[in-house]
């Protein structure tokens, strides 16, 4: 995994934008910005977020500084971010679950990712990987299935909590192979992948990002992804759908958004030095030995990909038939 001050040599030979003066003078940014990610440390929106926030140092010579609010799906620090002045000073890094996946699954959240945040871009987008502590005795989705079919209920997988999609994708699999697989909650993808490499529980579907070290080192293994085609990060390891399920397919993305009334002259700074970032050939060259795809589409895009994306998970929930909760 590559480390931040790497991520900071890259990144120092993009080019640095001037400063954008308001009318009073005052120079954005002339203070600290807050940079919040919804989740706990260790998961994959947190080591993407530390990521990002080396560049946007590098880019603005200013202290970005990570806020890491996790628990209840996201929703604690999406709150957080709407409920903020809208004055650029406080961003954040969302994710499919929190910005698609949990309005399909909830029926009441404390903030619409569409109507309380301005769209910024998607950073990137990527497989999740179905991982197994080496107990299991599965080495491919075909084995997983009959292990599954042959004593229902007696595997377990972990998620990063209800109305994830580490949920929520292993949800649709177990709908698909007509399995049952008891499903066990935690508070973050950091706190639950630990206990699948401790063996408390046996499987994972996770975002590739913080669960490919694990699978590269054996420490877990990678029984499939989620994508329509194999990625580049593991070219060994099989899609779920050419190896026991076919059709199925999921993606974890990540994207900025900022507390909506934003004013445009800051958002469209933080829209144009986020692009250059993730456009610069050494960063997406990381992101892609990472299994990830750069994405820096527009604002409007982003926006009309999150309501897509919600439109698609509610399909989902209802058609798996779980009640809102």
């Amino acid at each position: 995994m590559p480390t931040r001050k790497r991520v900071s040599r890259l990144t120092l030979s993009a080019a640095l934008l001037g400063l954008y003066t308001f009318a009073n003078g005052q120079p954005y940014p002339n203070k600290p910005i807050r940079l919040l990610i919804p989740s706990p440390p260790a998961g994959g929106t947190d080591t993407l977020g530390r990521l990002i926030r080396d560049g946007m140092q590098e880019m603005w010579s200013q202290t970005v500084v990570v806020d890491n609010r996790g628990g209840a799906s996201g929703a604690i620090g999406c709150e957080i971010v709407a409920r903020s002045a809208p004055d650029g000073y406080t961003l954040m890094i969302g994710s499919s679950g929190n910005l698609a996946v949990a309005p399909a699954l909830f029926a009441k959240l404390p903030y619409d990712p569409l109507k309380d945040f301005q769209a910024i871009t998607q950073t990137t987008s990527g497989p999740q990987v179905i991982v197994a502590h080496p107990s299991v005795a599965a080495r491919n989705i075909t084995e997983l299935l009959a292990l599954a079919r042959a004593k229902p209920g007696s595997l377990n997988y972990a998620s990063g909590g209800a109305g994830t999609t580490t949920q929520l994708g292993m949800e649709l699999f177990k709908s698909m192979g007509g399995v049952d697989i008891v499903h066990v909650p935690y508070k973050g993808t950091g706190q639950a992948l630990s206990d699948v490499l401790g063996g408390q529980v046996q499987l994972m579907m996770a975002s590739l990002l913080p669960a490919l070290p694990h699978v590269k080192s054996a420490r877990l293994r990678g029984v499939a992804v989620t994508s329509a085609q194999r990625t580049a990060a593991l070219p060994d390891t099989p899609t779920v759908a050419e190896s026991g399920l076919p059709g199925f397919e999921t993606t974890s993305w990540h994207g900025m958004v900022m507390p909506a009334k934003t004013p445009a002259a800051i958002s469209g700074r933080v829209h144009a030095e986020m692009v250059k970032l993730l456009n610069l050939p050494d960063v997406k060259a990381l992101f892609l030995t990472q299994g990830m795809d750069t994405v820096g589409n527009t604002p409007a895009q982003f926006a009309a990909y999150i309501h897509g994306e919600t439109e698609k998970w509610t399909r989902v929930v209802r058609a798996l038939g779980i009640p809102p909760q």
